[in-house]
């Protein structure tokens, strides 16, 4: 007889099944599932999507985001920043031929290297420290200060420039247009004008008048609007900057006419100027005018700066690893940047240069919105 030792027949001690609780329904279960955006920008477009609407931002006040994340500290900085900042680099995949390309370059060449004042207040952000210190530049003759009537004289004008001497000197010194003689008689009159910007035509002879026409280095009275100039504007050149040539000219049309009106005087008046200046205007009013246009998309007339930032780029594929993968795959990434207006109209402007003049000229106002960062607003 087999003896066997157990227990389980006779102890009467059942184990007690654990009762597993019954899994929840998510509250989430009958939302449709959808795949996760691809890229940091989705995700910042989505989260900034509603603010774009209608209900204007939450406002807390000015923002100096523009002055403290700005990499100058005086005015000579700023100005060298303005200059050298206004447009971007070609992207590597442009979307543009050799023919447009050539063109883009050529203008950005072409360009005189100004700075408005308007910009520079912008970037220090302390009008009377700004405004010492360019009086003190000025006076001496580091900088040369541009005005340029007819283009408005409130802050939101084109006509109140600022440009470096030596840039103005090389300017000169580089003209193929001008002899030798004209450039060293133009420069010493320069220097001799002090803060003016307003010169008398019997300083040159014929020839060098039109010569200087013909460079850009000086503009007509008459291309202006009359009687914004008057004669006690000009300036007190001495005698031996004039040529004999021109002091002959000038005593014989003194004799021949014992008195000069106004209006003739504001005629024989010629104004500084720098090449291409109004080539660089137009593109500055157009750079503004887009500006402000993306800011009108919104019926508040506010948008976070991102969002201003992404219209202003268009919807332009990127070097970024997700759009890198969707261009391997053969699928849509963006557009080429050269579709976009910045690139066809603006030959690629910084969005953050054209920004600042915006905000200088008074066209629109930055604030804190304390959860999307600085707001935009059009004034």
């Amino acid at each position: 007889m087999t003896l066997r030792l157990t227990s389980a027949p006779v102890s009467g001690v059942k184990k007690r099944k654990s009762s597993a609780p019954r899994p929840r329904a998510s509250p989430f279960a009958a939302h449709a599932r959808r795949k996760p955006p691809s890229g940091a920008s989705s995700l910042k477009s989505t989260a900034t999507a509603d603010l774009s609407l209608d209900d204007p931002l939450p406002d807390l006040g000015g923002s100096h985001y523009i002055s403290q994340t700005a990499p100058v500290q005086n005015v000579l900085e700023a100005i060298q920043y303005i200059r050298d900042g206004i447009f971007e680099e070609l992207p590597q995949r442009a979307g543009m031929n050799s023919t447009r390309i050539a063109e883009v370059l050529n203008l950005r060449r072409s360009l005189p290297p100004l700075a408005s004042v308007a910009h520079v207040h912008t970037l220090l952000d302390a009008p009377t420290q700004v405004e010492r210190e360019i009086v003190e530049l000025v006076q001496t003759g580091q900088v040369r200060r541009l005005i340029i009537p007819g283009r408005g004289n409130d802050a939101a004008g084109l006509g109140d420039c600022l440009v470096l001497a030596e840039d103005w000197e090389k300017l000169v010194q580089g003209s193929a247009l001008l002899d030798a003689p004209t450039k060293e008689k133009f420069l010493d009159i320069l220097k001799r004008m002090g803060t003016s910007s307003a010169i008398s035509q019997g300083v040159f002879t014929t020839d060098e008048y039109r010569a200087l026409l013909r460079a850009g280095f000086i503009v007509s009275s008459s291309s202006f609007t009359q009687g914004s100039l008057s004669v006690a504007s000009l300036p007190n050149l001495p005698t031996s900057a004039a040529s004999s040539a021109s002091r002959k000219e000038y005593t014989q049309s003194k004799t021949e006419r014992p008195v000069q009106s106004d209006a003739q005087a504001r005629a024989a008046t010629l104004f500084l100027s720098l090449p291409n200046t109004g080539t660089y205007l137009r593109l500055l009013g157009s750079g503004r005018a887009h500006l402000l246009a993306l800011l009108r998309r919104s019926a508040s007339g506010e948008v976070p700066l991102g969002l201003l930032k992404d219209r202003w780029d268009g919807a332009v594929e990127t070097e970024k690893s997700f759009h890198l993968a969707k261009r391997a795959r053969g699928e849509f990434a963006g557009i080429l940047p050269g579709k976009t207006k910045k690139w066809k109209e603006l030959y690629g402007m910084r969005f953050r240069w054209a920004l600042e003049e915006a905000l200088g000229a008074g066209l629109a106002e930055i604030f804190e919105t304390g959860s999307v960062g600085p707001g935009i607003r059009s004034l």
